[in-house]
């Protein structure tokens, strides 16, 4: 079974029982204990995977799992970015009741995510989907407000909807292949009828399209941005695309082999993505609920490489690499806001330039890079994926990446163009008032530094995520 491969699978799902299991006899007072044991569990799995990601393709538990380079990617992008996420939760849930649950909520969803990113199987793909969606159903809830709990019932509504329509489709693949692994799948699915096989390839995709965020399956992304804790909303905004989108990868990649129709589809889907994100995006004067608008236009661009697979050498590892910068881009963000906990409305950041100039320096760096503006990573991650749309035939959608990272400037500067604007006697105070507030603005500067960074540095980057992601092993 060689449970050695699954390590830092094994290491966040563990710890997840253990932080759950610790937070139930720590007092209140004492629940950043449970804090730092998640971050050691965190930078242990980030430790083996960083590692182990060089090391030569393997399948583990009879072929359903794939270590390649895009599951040693997912580890390290899925635990780095909850990392930082702990610090926002340093600040935004420190001291609460369920502080603890929470963190072994993340733990669990986690597990999930990187269950999903190396699935091979469509069984593994709905045991990651589970994972990596109930846990998130609790991290909604646990701001116990009025509208976090209607975003809890939008979100676990859609879920269970986008759930039972994947196990159908999971079952309507099954009968016809004879198999849920994807070898048997890109062999079997060829001489099946096809109105049956894209009916399953329909209803297993809505599931994953659910969990990544994409339209038309975004409905509860704005909801419970807006509503959830900043910790929550930083979370299900990032970590979980990691894991969805390099699942749909390979399973496109795999029905894609004698449909190739269906890389029109996705092609279609990431361009009702990008408009609606971005067009919805314009209207909002909340700046969460703008980052889950924008949420679900970047998870438009992140599917534009999944339309040149086969056809493109900078599909795979251009989905890879924009993945990584999306998610510094969107955590350095989400941190800002939540730093500043009480300016809910854009007109509050007015004057954030000279009171807080790193912080301000941190949210124009985020913004700009999920504009996409050099030298800043997701520049790189546009750049390459609207080539490889570009080599794979779909030079309209190359366009379109380029047209909606336009349209997508004029509602960032909403926010940061305040910012830096001079304050006035009305404009509300930047003071953080204690230590805890800080490490979210430390969390922002982190990730804002090094979405500079990776975009600065990413010829090397990519000579590590260069090669193709696995499909059908």
């Amino acid at each position: 079974m060689q449970p050695g491969l699954l390590l830092p699978e094994i290491m966040t799902f563990t710890g997840g029982l253990i932080v759950l299991l610790a937070g139930s006899f720590l007092p209140k007072y004492k629940q950043w204990v449970a804090r730092g044991i998640t971050a050691l569990i965190l930078l242990g799995a980030l430790v083996v995977a960083a590692w182990t990601i060089t090391d030569a393709p393997q399948t583990g538990f009879a072929g359903t799992f794939l270590i390649d380079t895009a599951t040693g990617t997912a580890r390290i992008m899925t635990t780095f970015a909850t990392l930082l996420i702990l610090g926002v939760a340093s600040a935004d849930i420190a001291g609460l009741p369920r502080e603890a649950d929470t963190y072994a909520l993340m733990l669990f969803a986690t597990t999930g995510v990187l269950v999903l990113a190396g699935a091979n199987d469509l069984l593994i793909v709905i045991v990651g989907y589970l994972l990596a969606s109930i846990p998130l159903y609790g991290l909604i809830g646990v701001a116990g407000q009025a509208l976090a709990a209607e975003a809890t019932m939008k979100f676990y509504l859609l879920g269970s909807l986008s759930g039972i329509v994947m196990l159908l489709g999971v079952i309507v693949l099954y009968a016809l292949a004879g198999d849920t692994a994807y070898a048997q799948l890109t062999e079997q699915l060829s001489a099946a009828p096809s109105a049956a096989v894209g009916a399953g390839i329909l209803c297993v995709l809505i599931g994953l399209l659910f969990k990544a965020g994409a339209a038309p399956a975004h409905f509860w992304i704005p909801d419970a941005a807006q509503s959830a804790n900043a910790t929550a909303a930083t979370f299900l905004t990032t970590v979980p695309k990691i894991g969805a989108l390099i699942a749909i990868y390979r399973f496109i990649g795999v029905v894609a082999t004698h449909h190739n129709a269906w890389l029109m589809i996705i092609a279609l889907l990431a361009t009702l993505s990008m408009f609606l994100g971005n067009l919805a995006a314009y209207w909002q004067h909340d700046p969460r609920r703008l980052l889950g608008w924008s949420t679900v236009a970047q998870v438009g661009f992140l599917l534009v490489p999944i339309t040149a697979i086969g056809h493109s050498e900078l599909a795979a590892p251009g989905l890879l690499f924009y993945l990584g910068a999306y998610v510094l881009a969107n955590i350095a963000g989400f941190a800002v806001s939540a730093a500043l906990p009480k300016h809910r409305k854009l007109h509050d950041y007015r004057g954030l330039a000279r009171a807080r100039p790193w912080l301000a320096a941190a949210l124009l760096i985020a913004l700009l890079s999920l504009v996409g503006i050099p030298p800043t990573a997701v520049f790189v991650g546009k750049f390459t994926t609207a080539t490889a749309a570009w080599d794979g035939g779909y030079g309209w959608l190359a366009l379109l990446v380029m047209l909606n990272s336009l349209l997508s400037l004029f509602y960032y500067l909403r926010w940061f163009g305040p910012a830096f604007a001079r304050a006035t006697e009305h404009s509300p105070s930047f003071t953080l008032t204690d230590k805890a507030t800080r490490w979210p603005a430390t969390a922002a500067v982190v990730a804002a530094t090094a979405s500079l960074g990776l975009g600065v540095l990413a010829g090397l980057v990519w000579t590590i995520l260069d090669g193709p992601i696995s499909l059908g092993t």
